[in-house]
């Protein structure tokens, strides 16, 4: 006795199982597809040791000594410049740290609005230097003033992180934690606009001098591009 196909397998049964095998392929696929997806994220130095804007104080330290009652030429220079980079950087807003309690305490008071003066020499506003005490524990100390203001800094963390032996597990090909992790942070470093990592600047406007000498000569027919010579002010050593 012979059976058939549709015999043993009813219409409905079929299409039961075809459906059913069908799942279980797409399901395999998918999963590879998370599998690699994963693989790839894990070997990517970029999302290990991602690049992060955050806002930070940028200081200068200034030293005083007992006796000081001015600031040298070098020190106001350095004060004014300070300034000059809050505006660049930051809000213009600087703040100076004072120390309270150290030896130095009448020196400091005394050299306080020389160095308010030279922030104001640097470009900063009379009204966004602000002054703020920070306790010293040790009477005889020498502390400095510290100057601050917050800037918008790019930075990757810290590198040196090595959880795991890098010489084993060679069967497993992917790469060890701190791969990537100096690069990211030399760049981060090397950056002068934090902010062109997120965003590129705007387009500065044209240069209108330029633009009529062109508009004239287009309009005369004549050829608009610059001349170039070659060969001026270079030669070939034989």
């Amino acid at each position: 006795m012979s059976f058939s196909a549709n015999t043993l397998f009813p219409r409905t049964l079929r299409i039961g199982i075809s459906l059913a095998c069908f799942g279980v392929l797409a399901g395999c696929q998918t999963n590879t597809g998370d599998s690699q997806t994963s693989a790839l994220a894990a070997n990517d130095y970029r999302l290990r040791h991602p690049i992060v804007i955050t806002e930070q104080p940028e200081t200068l330290d200034l030293p005083i000594g007992y006796n000081t009652r001015s600031l040298n030429r070098d020190l106001s220079d350095s004060v004014a410049a300070f300034g000059s980079q809050s505006l660049q950087n930051g809000d213009g807003a600087v703040e100076i740290l004072v120390p309270a309690g150290a030896g130095n305490e009448s020196a400091v008071h005394a050299v306080t609005p020389k160095i308010r003066s030279a922030l104001k020499r640097g470009g900063v506003l009379g009204r966004y230097i602000t002054t703020r005490s920070y306790a010293v524990e040790d009477a005889s100390a020498q502390a400095p003033i510290r100057l601050s203001y917050a800037r918008v800094m790019a930075t990757a963390g810290t590198c040196g992180e090595w959880p795991r032996d890098i010489g084993g597990g060679f069967n497993v090909n992917r790469d060890y934690e701190n791969f990537g992790c100096a690069s990211q942070a030399n760049l981060a470093a090397m950056v002068s606009n934090p902010t062109d990592l997120i965003t590129p600047r705007a387009s500065t406007p044209p240069d209108q001098m330029r633009r009529v000498v062109t508009f004239e000569k287009y309009r005369a027919g004549d050829t608009t591009a610059s001349q170039y010579k070659e060969g001026v002010g270079a030669e070939i050593a034989e």
